[in-house]
């Protein structure tokens, strides 16, 4: 398609957007899915008749950037329901809780890989893949479902920091493994300096800065308000990701720290139809990044997987909630929440194929995300009756007394 046809292929993009949100509106159901399903039947696979081209060949790097925007404005509003001190309270509860639900997933995506007779650096891909949240479904389902004000929600995002913590030093070791045959301890310990102390520096300066962003911020003009606000988002975040931290935390960390000023209700204001938008474009693009047509042979290696992600974060759910001393209900929606793969995954897949791994690692990658894109909000909407069923099914089982 030329270049004069641009406007109207986002126009048609658009389109499909429109109608997957309308339906999912219609059935009463997230959004995500709905929208990752409009870009999968599209894409480069699709037909090209006319002016009418689907594949959405000129348009891909613009929707791409559009869908990279989407993932900040919605970790950027999360950051805004919340703020540093409340985080920064719960930190020891966190890194118990983030550890936790590392040590179970990461071992049982290791073992899952390895059983399947891979070699040593497909089942760190694999385990990879499997072990590590969407930081963008999470942050969108948590604000549809309204939850961001729920006891639990800070033990959520604690986890999803803790994860980019440990996807900063894994990323080093792998990508070093796969792409060169070798990888420096000094540079991995390094790198996950940097990454935590980032984050940690991020969150303490800011909150010593709150006065001085009080009156920084007082700007009548809202244009002139947005763009300085857009400017330190997209400043910051671009900034964590040339230190390895995902563009998404440094988002997430700017959110923190403008949540304790006293403009939060304002930004927040001007934010979500920035967030709704862009968002959309995400998860769109998101599925026009996967090829229906090479999952066939997948399909068990990434339904396995799948059962195994949901046990394994359910329990990890479970026992970081008690740490931190949340009622069972609560601990429950831990698990069940963040279970969604989705970006970090899809990453971890394109650099298997950079390194010219087993060609199966693609096509498991992004049936085994899409699968839990789609069943993790439904999930995440109906953890309490999930929970009320486990709780049941365990009271059947259990011996009754004898009198």
């Amino acid at each position: 398609m030329e270049n004069h046809y641009i406007v109207f292929e986002a126009g048609i993009a658009l389109v499909l957007m429109a109608i997957a949100a309308l339906l999912s509106a219609r059935l009463r159901f997230s959004i995500v899915p709905f929208l990752i399903i409009a870009g999968m039947v599209v894409g480069p696979h699709a037909p090209h008749i006319g002016i009418l081209d689907l594949r959405f060949i000129t348009t891909a790097p613009l929707i791409e950037f559009m869908g990279r925007l989407g993932v900040l404005f919605l970790l950027f509003y999360l950051g805004l329901e919340f703020s540093v001190g409340r985080l920064m309270r719960a930190g020891r509860s966190i890194v118990v809780g983030g550890t936790i639900y590392i040590a179970i997933n990461f071992t049982l995506s290791i073992a899952y890989a390895a059983l399947q007779g891979w070699p040593l650096k497909e089942v760190l891909v694999a385990a990879g893949i499997t072990t590590i949240s969407s930081s963008a479904i999470v942050a969108k389902v948590l604000v549809d479902l309204r939850r961001t004000a729920n006891p639990e929600t800070e033990m959520i995002l604690g986890i999803i920091m803790f994860e980019d913590v440990f996807l900063a030093v894994y990323l080093s070791i792998v990508s070093g493994l796969v792409l060169s045959g070798a990888t420096s301890v000094g540079a991995v310990i390094g790198s996950a300096v940097l990454a935590l102390g980032f984050m940690i520096g991020l969150l303490v300066v800011g909150r010593l800065a709150i006065p001085l962003l009080n009156r920084f911020l007082n700007i009548t003009s809202d244009e002139v308000f947005l763009l300085v606000i857009f400017a330190a988002l997209l400043l910051i975040a671009g900034f964590s990701e040339t230190i390895h931290v995902a563009e998404a935390i440094g988002a997430l960390l700017v959110g923190l720290v403008l949540a304790e000023t006293e403009h939060a209700k304002r930004i927040e204001h001007m934010v979500i139809p920035f967030r709704d938008f862009f968002g959309a474009v995400f998860f769109f693009s998101f599925g026009l990044s996967i090829d229906p047509l090479t999952l066939g042979g997948a399909v068990g290696l990434a339904l396995g997987a799948v059962v195994l992600t949901i046990i394994g974060n359910y329990v990890a759910g479970i026992l970081a909630g008690r740490t931190a001393q949340l009622s069972p209900t609560a601990s429950s929606n831990i698990g069940l929440t963040i279970v969604s793969r989705g970006e970090f995954s899809i990453v971890l897949a394109n650099l298997a194929q950079s390194g010219g791994l087993l060609p199966i690692l693609q096509p498991f990658a992004a049936l085994y995300v899409l699968i839990l894109a789609i069943l993790g909000p439904l999930l995440t909407k109906e953890s309490k009756r999930i929970h009320k069923l486990l709780i049941k099914v365990t009271e059947r089982k259990q011996p009754s007394a004898t009198p």
